[in-house]
C-alpha cells in the first residue's frame, strides 16, 4: 500500500464524508469509522481504487479514445478543465445538459448552430443586421459556447467519462450507464457506487481531494495518450515503408515485363530474317504449263 499517497490524502481532508443521515447504505463497505457523526472513509481503499481507476483510463487513452471529464461544482471546475486541455479530452464544467449523450445527435447540432454563428461574426455578416439582431446572435453564441464550450469537437463517444461527485452528477451518470459507456467517478458517502464502473471513495467538496485524485490520475492519462501517439507514428512508418516496397516490387516486376518483351520482339525479328523463302510448287506449275 502506497502510504505515501494515504498520507497526501488525509492532509487533503479526502477521508472525511457526509453526515451519518445523509449517506447511502451502499457506501458502507468504503467506510473506516464514524467520529461526530460524520463517516471517515478508509482512504486504504480509496488508494486501492484509484490505482484500478488509473490503470484503466490509461488503458483508454492507449487506444486513442477520448474521455469526458464532467466537474460542474464551483471546486471542480478549474480543475477538470485544465486536466482536459492538458491532455486533449474533453469537459463539461457550467451545466450538464440533457441528452448530451442520449441525445447526441441533437447536440451536434446545437454545435453546428455555434460554429454557424461564430462565422458569421468572422466573415463580416454581423456588421450587415440590425444591431438588434446582431445583440440576439451574440446572446445565443454566448449561451451555445458556456454550455458547449469544452466538447465542441467531440464527433462521437467518448471511451469513459470521470465525473466529480457521482452524486451531484447524477443526470450524466445514468445517461453514460445507459450507453455503456465505463465510469469513473469520485463517489463520497451520499452517493450510489453501484452505477460506476471504477468508484474512488473520497471526499467529492475538498478541492485539495478532488484535485490530488484527478493530478494522480491525469499523469496515466498522459502516458496511455503518449503510448497512442507513438503506436500511429510506428504504424504509419509500417506502412510507408511496406507501400516503398510494393513500389519497389512492381517497378521490378515492370522491368522484367519490359525485359521480357524486348526479347520476344528479338527473337520474333531473327525468325523473321533467317526463315528461308518459299518454294514454288512444281504441281501447279506443271498444270498451269498444260493448260497453255
Amino acid at each position: 500500500m502506497d502510504t505515501e499517497l494515504i498520507k497526501q490524502l488525509l492532509e487533503a481532508g479526502a477521508h472525511f464524508g457526509h453526515n451519518r443521515s445523509r449517506c447511502n447504505p451502499k457506501m458502507k463497505r468504503f467506510v473506516f469509522g464514524e467520529r461526530s457523526k460524520i463517516y471517515i472513509i478508509d482512504l486504504e481503499k480509496t488508494v486501492e481504487f484509484m490505482t484500478k481507476a488509473r490503470e484503466f483510463l490509461k488503458e483508454v487513452a492507449s487506444r486513442g479514445e477520448k474521455i469526458l471529464f464532467v466537474g460542474t461544482k464551483k471546486q471542480a471546475q478549474d480543475i477538470i478543465v485544465n486536466v482536459a486541455r492538458n491532455s486533449g479530452m474533453f469537459f463539461v464544467k457550467e451545466r450538464w445538459l440533457g441528452g448530451t449523450l442520449t441525445n447526441f445527435k441533437t447536440i451536434r447540432n446545437s454545435i453546428k448552430r455555434l460554429k454557424d454563428i461564430e462565422t458569421m461574426q468572422e466573415d463580416g455578416t454581423f456588421e450587415a443586421i440590425k444591431k438588434k439582431e446582431r445583440a440576439i446572435l451574440v446572446k445565443e453564441m454566448n449561451k451555445l459556447r458556456k454550455n458547449l464550450q469544452g466538447i465542441v469537437d467531440m464527433k462521437k463517444m467518448p471511451g469513459a467519462v470521470f465525473v466529480v461527485d457521482a452524486k451531484k452528477e447524477e443526470i450524466a451518470v445514468k445517461e453514460a450507464h445507459k450507453l455503456g459507456i465505463p465510469i469513473v467517478a469520485i463517489v463520497d458517502t451520499n452517493a450510489d457506487p453501484d452505477l460506476i464502473d471504477y468508484p474512488i471513495p473520497a471526499n467529492d467538496d475538498a478541492m485539495r481531494s478532488i484535485k490530488l485524485i484527478i493530478d494522480f490520475l491525469s499523469e496515466s492519462i498522459t502516458d496511455g495518450k503518449k503510448q497512442f501517439d507513438q503506436t500511429e507514428i510506428d504504424r504509419k512508418a509500417q506502412e510507408a515503408e511496406e507501400e516503398v516496397e510494393e513500389v519497389k516490387e512492381l517497378s521490378e516486376k515492370s522491368e522484367k515485363l519490359v525485359e521480357g518483351l524486348k526479347v520476344d520482339t528479338k527473337k520474333e525479328k531473327d525468325e523473321k530474317r533467317i526463315k528461308p523463302a518459299r518454294k514454288k510448287d512444281i504441281n501447279s506449275t506443271q498444270k498451269f504449263r498444260k493448260a497453255r
